[in-house]
């Protein structure tokens, strides 16, 4: 039975019995809403009250659009799965991380570079009380505008279009090309977080287009190169382009002698360095670091890596005919942008048609940059 002034059991209550009135219909869908609404203001309550005082709080988040909020993400949570259900990640799979246009089941690619960098700053910024759900958004991000053939493609967009750079293109790409040009309108802290992960050739956690802006994103950028100096290194080694004893000494003995070993290193020497500058850093400072003896072997496994790996690599013939596919391409889609197809030709009427052109090749994966090549230079015959 119940109690003197409930309201009965679900079943025999009008919100829930089988014969509403529109009344009733109104106003369970106004306790729903605001059952829903009061998901999101949970999950930003939990970042209140645990996240650390300088980490970013969902709740700030701006975007250049105006958008309808979730009733069950934050803002970052919705970026992340604007950006892996975007056809720009998907592709991500067929695009070169080390080894031009792999076919072997363990090499990585750019979609595995990026999942191995996202892990990575999701461990280091959990353990920080950073906002781990902007670290995975800027994460899945960063490297959607990376051109076929890796940097070899790159290097090869960039003497053709001056100053093209894969994270302002990937930037462009959530921007301005994925969902038939709206873009995917993610949020400002995980817009600059892509644009500012790039780093110069002599140093892990040098800056390219300057300082990322938040903590999270800085997450991000030193992750991205703790993630690619393990694991080519690792696919160096099991492509037999180095072997394990020529590793250097200083490697060995300060990062740890396997990959698994090498990587906890690291995050732990992040996480233990950068507690301390949390606690005193200004909004802009630089705040995850690495301390001297930790970043000093990370350097040298890198210029290591370019030495030895990815010097070689450049200058092998096949690096060298993909770069003349990229170029290829593109001045057919400079000299005949009637064959670029409708998901890039729509910025023609706005764009001049060499940056629409360089949009069009940068988003080929390496499977369709050698087909479309075919395509157009290598004759189809006929067999009775």
């Amino acid at each position: 039975m119940n109690e003197p002034g409930g309201v009965g059991p679900p079943s025999t209550h009008p919100l829930y019995s089988r014969e509403r009135t529109d009344v009733d219909l109104n106003a369970r869908h106004l306790v729903e809403v605001l059952i829903m609404s009061t998901i999101v203001r949970s999950f930003q309550h939990v970042e209140d009250l645990f996240l650390h005082p300088v980490a970013t709080r969902s709740a700030g988040a701006t975007r250049q659009q105006p958008d309808e909020d979730s009733p069950v993400r934050t803002p970052y949570q919705v970026d992340r799965d604007r950006v892996i259900h975007s056809k720009a990640f998907r592709r991500l799979k067929h695009k070169t991380q080390m080894f031009l246009a792999p076919d072997g089941d363990h090499v990585r690619t750019r979609m595995t570079h990026t999942l191995e960098v996202t892990q990575i700053a999701r461990t280091i910024a959990r353990a920080l009380r950073l906002n781990e759900d902007l670290v995975e958004a800027i994460g899945m991000a960063h490297d959607l505008g990376h051109t076929p053939f890796g940097h070899a493609g790159e290097r090869v967009l960039n003497e053709l279009l001056p100053g093209f750079i894969h994270a302002e293109q990937s930037l462009r790409v959530v921007d301005r090309i994925e969902k038939d040009g709206r873009g995917l309108n993610l949020t400002n802290d995980v817009r600059d977080g892509i644009i500012h992960h790039s780093k110069p050739k002599g140093a892990i956690t040098g800056e390219v287009s300057g300082r990322p802006p938040t903590p999270e994103a800085q997450i991000v950028k030193i992750s991205d190169g703790i993630a690619y100096i393990n694991h080519d290194l690792d696919d160096a080694i099991r492509g037999e382009r180095i072997s394990l004893e020529q590793v250097p000494d200083e490697v060995n003995q300060v990062l740890g002698t396997r990959h698994s070993q090498r990587i906890n290193t690291l995050v732990c020497d992040i996480v233990d360095s950068s507690a301390p500058r949390l606690e005193t850093c200004q909004p802009g400072d630089q705040a995850i670091v690495m301390s001297e003896p930790v970043q000093s072997a990370a350097d040298v496994l890198r210029n290591f890596l370019f030495e030895h790996v990815y010097g070689p690599i450049n200058q092998e013939r096949s690096t060298i005919q993909a770069q003349r596919i990229v170029q290829v391409l593109y001045e057919e889609a400079l000299n005949n942008p009637e064959t670029i197809p409708e998901e890039f030709a729509r910025d023609l009427a706005n764009e001049p048609v060499e940056r629409v052109a360089a949009d069009y090749v940068a988003g080929m994966t390496d499977r369709y940059a050698l087909k479309r090549f075919q395509e157009i230079y290598i004759p189809t015959f006929w067999s009775g």
